[in-house]
């Protein structure tokens, strides 16, 4: 009997990825709730996690009553600094939580050593280093286990989704029993709605129209039209009941189909990042210091520029797909910082960060004439002094 479309993503995954075990979960962020329950974190434990991240990174620590703690940014690849995670250590702290940011891999030899020595997992956050590797080992193979994003604007999408991947058997078993006894699955009307969603977005999101279709979105997602990446519920801290939720059938098989197209998704994303190398570094634009072991994949291609508002009104005008990760050191929070236990001036790497970087894109529908009128948008504005 052939696998259901579920299993059969996990495995394909797995053996692409070399992980004995992957679980396939409705979003990404419900992949981390499940590492995180599985260890056992609850009320009154810490977890050390970048402070230059997505909110729904930091929420997932907040349902389950602990608190997260924040450690600030490379300048360079925007990964957590492993030189300030022993500080942050602490006799609650549970385990870290390592973000390949863009995809550029995190420091891992230094960041396992660090935990090493005081005994706590490593959790990687995989969501946007798809296919990137460090000294030819994958991102999301360092860790206890690492965790995935199928979103929208992740490397490939199944609309929203989400996959745990490990090799500790010890983990798999708890995360198994965790998803049998616990785990609903996906109603058949947010499943369809979904598959709609997949449907209209391979026929009309594209550089020139991303941002109104965003906007569309957006507006469709507060009017329950839609299913939304994330709800209100959700960025007022409070978990659904339905929350803890696993992959649907139509995701997994919309994996699959892209699994087959990864090779050549991977290899344009690489072309279009050296392409942006090469453009900016020829307008004299400064370039970051990248380590010559890292090998990344980027999601999308971070730049900082001199005026980050400015810059996203001007591609908005002219319709030139520009993002703003991370307009904020926790994306997209709605609630005061605080509420996160983020305190302006924790981070300020990441805060610098937040107001300078803009994004372009690497996925398979820009090419080479997105890429000139991007970079000659950039160019008007100018680098970061």
């Amino acid at each position: 009997m052939a696998a259901d479309p579920v299993t059969q993503f996990e495995q394909t995954f797995a053996q692409w990825l070399g992980a004995e075990r992957a679980f396939a979960f409705w979003k990404g962020r419900v992949a981390l709730y499940a590492i995180l329950k599985a260890l056992g974190i609850g009320e009154g434990d810490e977890v050390i996690l970048p402070g230059y991240t997505c909110v729904v990174v930091a929420n997932p620590v907040k349902f389950l009553r602990a608190r997260p703690v924040y450690v600030d940014i490379e300048p360079d690849t925007y990964n957590i600094d492993p030189s300030l995670v022993g500080a942050k250590i602490a006799p609650r702290t549970r385990a870290i939580i390592a973000q390949h940011t863009y995809g550029y891999p995190a420091r891992m030899d230094a960041i396992l050593d660090v935990a090493k020595r005081r005994g706590l997992p490593v959790i990687e956050d995989a969501c946007l280093a798809v296919g990137s590797a460090l000294r030819g080992k994958k991102a999301g193979t360092f860790g206890l286990a690492a965790y995935w994003s199928f979103q929208w604007n992740k490397t490939f999408t199944t609309g929203i989704g989400g996959l745990v991947t490990t090799s500790d058997r010890e983990l798999a078993a708890k995360i198994e029993n965790l998803r049998a006894a616990e785990v609903c699955r996906p109603g058949s009307r947010e499943a369809l709605m979904l598959a709609a969603q997949r449907m209209v977005h391979r026929a009309v999101v594209f550089p020139k129209t991303i941002l109104t279709i965003q906007a569309v979105f957006r507006w469709m997602t507060a009017h329950g039209m839609v299913v939304g990446s994330s709800s209100r519920a959700e960025y007022e801290l409070v978990a659904e009941p339905d929350f803890f939720k696993g992959m649907s059938a139509g995701q997994a098989r919309a994996a699959v189909r892209q699994m087959h197209r990864l090779g050549a998704n991977l290899a344009h994303r690489r072309q279009m990042a050296d392409l942006y190398h090469r453009l900016l570094r020829e307008r004299g634009w400064p370039m970051p210091s990248i380590p010559g072991d890292l090998d990344p994949v980027l999601v999308r291609y971070p730049v900082r520029v001199a005026d980050k508002p400015k810059a996203l009104a001007l591609a908005a005008k002219r319709r030139v797909e520009l993002g703003d990760w991370f307009h904020s050191p926790l994306h997209q929070a709605v609630l005061p910082l605080e509420m996160y236990d983020y305190r302006a001036g924790m981070c300020p790497e990441a805060e610098k960060a937040a107001r300078e970087v803009v994004n372009l894109p690497t996925h398979p529908r820009a090419g080479e004439r997105h890429a000139l009128r991007a970079v000659e948008l950039l160019s008007e504005i100018g680098p970061a002094p």
